[in-house]
């Protein structure tokens, strides 16, 4: 009845000209707000009907999102059919559950398990509107696809659509620890109530499940991996259970951290060494417990040996002999283990940028079929700009998957805007050349490269508490473009974005053009005013927010901002050349010959690789140091035209979500300034040259930048 009122509230305003309802972003890309009245007509006339075969609880979900989503973009109610009697019918299911779909003979065969077809059809002198698959879950994902269609206004005439995945496993990791607290995370408290479970399901967890279906993302990383090993135990797999109870109709499985010292810590053992049978028995019988619990649990992800987590390397063992012990215990049940590559060792390294390769490289092959090697997109950690990971493309007989940060860590946490497709988009097409040009990221975590068996995709959530998700409107639309790129890494950013803008905010032009050419070039704005040219963990120290080039001293010096930019008053830059740490040599040849050239690397990558002087002449024709100075304004300068573009935006969108989104920019540009004032007080202090004429000079002294302190910053570990 609410939606049917909300509905109809909708169509008078925008028969007034009038911007929507107040909206606060709950809803996510999943509004299902009325199309214009003479496309509504179109699809009434090509939609009478609805029919769901199957009686499942993911056909049950079909029928509930089909009815929630005609209703709210047709203005009416469509009746759910047990036939198509009628031309103009919606017949979804599979050719075992529905005897329409098994007559008409559709090329399901290569689509297995999650794909599915959209297709016009003639039956009988009916024409009918099929969303057939091969299973409960395709046809779940072809009706999110079906309804994304309508949402973004394309004709459902003569319909001939075919999609499936091209990764197998598309999971969301939530660094969510068992107190609430969310690392790295920018809105709000962990979604799991912990307390309140089992015995409480949140209504929000058959929301999160519906946001992730609707962009194909299958399983969740439900805890840290900064691993607590309690969530193992009875009671917490208990609640555990109750989530995946939930999740499953959606097609999402439930995955845990592992904590390597768990035998220690609740199961009574004196040691935790992978070779030892009393060990390798004891994650044997927990694995079998957890399998009791969550019957279709999808395995173990792992942080070992990395930022003092314990692992293998504790007892003189390899990342393999930890990897293949759990994935020992899941391969009875199907399962899987997601070793993480994020490591590097405890002594002082040369380049921490080699350490992941220097670790994992020798033991290509030496890993059980059932494990999943995950790979960060660069070698350092989720900076706004890092050139892709030498690893990809290093392990051709070790399936690689992708790890992603969605979370805003190192891009201004929840209130800058930084659409990072465009930066995805960038690791997933850089060549790595191994197999000569067209070597792309995407064709080895595809497994079209290397012939991988397992393929998959994890993106580090930015999912909270806050009723809009994810602390700002446009963070939805990281979450948004990571599923879709899980699904398929080939799809291009600037698609994704208009595809999401259309369905979380208008699908009126004149709003789409500049929204998403604003989204477009803002992670670049972030690379320009935080860390450009390569310049890279520029950050403050712990919390990571803020500027903070100044930050040495601790317990490692790869913790330091120094360490990165290693600034003389000869020049600036990372030496990882033949003359330096030689990390290029990690590339396939055509690739180091780019990286390890001064006169050859790109730009944008110019002082990740070499140590430059100040005064070297740039492309542009500005020296270094001027080029420095440019690049910080003029990350400023984009932020401000985004704001302008943004405030010319408000007739057309509710004024509650235009009102966060106005007083973040308002954010942004203050705290872009402060990243390009701190940065250019700091890095001058070296280079000993002015402020190029026609550039502001920073606004306070390099001694007040450094005197700022954010002990409470969110999302610390």
């Amino acid at each position: 009845m609410m939606s049917s009122v909300r509905t109809l509230l909708f169509l008078i305003l925008i028969s007034l000209g009038t911007p929507a309802l107040s909206e606060d972003g709950y809803d996510l890309w999943l509004r299902y707000t009325p199309v214009n009245p003479q496309l509504q007509a179109q699809y009434r006339d090509s939609i009478s009907s609805i029919v769901v075969s199957g009686n499942s609880p993911t056909m049950l979900a079909v029928r509930d999102e089909l009815t929630r989503g005609l209703e709210g973009i047709l203005g009416t109610t469509v009746p759910a059919s047990l036939t198509a009697e009628k031309s103009g019918a919606l017949v979804i299911g599979t050719p075992d559950s529905s005897e329409a779909i098994a007559a008409l003979g559709l090329p399901l065969t290569n689509l297995g398990t999650e794909g599915y077809l959209l297709r016009t059809a003639n039956q009988n002198g009916r024409e009918l509107t099929v969303i057939a698959a091969n299973s409960d879950v395709g046809a779940l994902y072809g009706t999110y696809h079906f309804l994304r269609l309508l949402q973004t206004q394309h004709s459902i005439q003569d319909l001939d659509i075919s999609a499936k995945p091209k990764t197998q496993t598309r999971v969301l990791n939530h660094w969510d620890n068992l107190d609430r607290n969310v690392e790295r995370g920018y809105a709000g408290q962990s979604l799991w109530d912990w307390h309140k479970l089992p015995d409480y399901l949140d209504p929000r967890y058959t929301d999160y499940a519906r946001a992730n279906a609707s962009i194909g993302i299958n399983g969740t990383v439900l805890t840290n991996v900064n691993a607590n090993a309690t969530s193992l135990t009875p009671m917490y797999l208990e609640k555990s259970a109750a989530l995946a109870n939930v999740f499953r109709a959606y097609g999402i499985r439930v995955y845990l951290t592992a904590r390597f010292s768990a035998p220690i810590e609740i199961g009574g053992l004196k040691s935790a060494d992978p070779l030892d049978p009393a060990v390798r028995e004891w994650w044997k019988k927990k694995t079998d417990e957890i399998y009791r619990y969550i019957p279709d649990f999808g395995g173990y992800l792992v942080k070992a040996n990395s930022e003092g987590q314990p692992g293998p390397q504790d007892y003189g063992r390899s990342h393999a002999d930890g990897a293949n012990m759990l994935a020992e215990a899941v391969a009875p049940h199907g399962g899987i283990v997601m070793w993480r590559a994020f490591v590097y060792s405890n002594e002082e390294p040369d380049d921490r940028a080699k350490q992941a390769y220097n670790e994992f490289v020798p033991y290509d092959g030496k890993f059980r079929e059932n494990v999943l090697v995950q790979v960060k997109n660069g070698a350092i950690d989720f900076q706004p700009r890092e050139p892709f990971h030498p690893l990809f493309g290093a392990m051709p007989k070790t399936p690689l998957m992708m790890e992603f940060q969605i979370t805003k860590e190192y891009l201004g946490f929840a209130t800058h805007l930084a659409y990072l497709a465009p930066l995805f988009e960038e690791a997933l097409d850089a060549d790595t050349f191994v197999k000569g040009k067209g070597s792309t990221v995407a064709k080895v975590l595809d497994g079209s490269l290397h012939g991988y068996a397992r393929t998959g995709m994890a993106g580090v959530a930015n999912i909270g508490v806050d009723r809009n998700w994810s602390g700002s409107h446009f963070d939805q639309a990281n979450w948004y473009a990571y599923g879709r790129l899980a699904w398929d890494p080939m799809l291009a950013s600037r698609e994704i974005a208009e595809e999401w803008a259309r369905m979380t905010f208008t699908n009126d032009e004149a709003f789409i053009n500049p929204t998403v050419e604003m989204m477009m070039k803002s992670r670049e704005a972030v690379v320009d005013y935080m860390t450009p040219l390569g310049l890279h963990h520029l950050m403050g120290r712990g919390h990571h927010y803020g500027p903070g080039p100044w930050v040495e001293g601790g317990p490692r010096a790869d913790w330091t901002s120094v360490y990165y930019h290693r600034a003389t008053k000869e020049g600036i830059g990372f030496d990882r050349s033949a003359s330096g740490s030689n990390a290029v040599a990690q590339y396939a040849k055509p690739v180091a010959a780019i990286f390890g050239d001064r006169n050859k690397v790109p730009e944008q990558f110019l002082l990740w690789f070499h140590h430059v002087p100040w005064d070297r002449k740039m492309s542009s024709g500005r020296t270094l140091w001027n080029e420095l100075v440019h690049a910080y304004s003029r990350g400023v300068q984009s932020v401000s035209e985004m704001r302008q573009t943004w405030d010319h935006l408000k007739p057309y969108l509710d004024a509650e979500r235009h009102a966060q989104v106005a007083s973040f920019f308002e954010i942004q540009e203050k705290e872009a300034k402060w990243w390009r004032d701190a940065c250019i007080a700091y890095f001058q202090t070296f280079s000993e040259r002015p402020i190029p004429e026609g550039y502001a000079q920073p606004e306070h002294s390099l001694e007040y930048y450094k005197s700022l302190e954010f002990p409470y910053a969110p999302g610390h570990h």
